[in-house]
């Protein structure tokens, strides 16, 4: 009987949460990305002192063009709403190519740059930062 008990206010629980979650009726939530690490595998430390200062930018780059080496000094989520882009990692060589749909945490304080696709690539970037921070910087290869 206990055991029973325990069960029926376990799932009790789990429905309240389950509701709260929903929001109510006509109102569906999905989750595009959820992670603790960087496209290429690098996991976050922490988020930088200071303000939180939130950014949202919808990036267009026009078709094939390659984007000059450069960092984040903070974590960044893009969203890709069309075309594709490719990054590809200084030090390692390492490569990836995201395209339309595609969600992905960008690295922070490792260079790297990206060449948008033949359709050019439109991404929505959410950057977490703090202070007035540049959120990219230019790197000498």
């Amino acid at each position: 009987m206990c055991r029973s008990g325990v069960m029926a206010a376990m799932m009790v629980a789990c429905m309240n949460a389950l509701a709260e979650e929903t929001h109510g009726e006509g109102i569906n939530k999905e989750t595009l990305l959820k992670t603790e690490k960087s496209w290429e595998g690098t996991r976050y430390g922490h988020y930088p002192a200071g303000a939180p200062q939130i950014t949202m930018l919808k990036v267009t780059v026009e078709p094939n063009r390659v984007l000059a080496w450069h960092t984040h000094p903070c974590i960044s989520a893009v969203h890709m709403t069309a075309g594709s882009v490719s990054l590809t990692v200084a030090k390692t060589g390492e490569k990836r190519t995201f395209r339309q749909g595609d969600s992905f945490t960008d690295t922070v304080d490792i260079v790297h740059q990206g060449q948008a696709g033949a359709q050019g690539a439109e991404m929505l970037v959410f950057f977490a930062c703090s202070d007035n921070r540049p959120l990219t910087i230019a790197e000498a290869k």
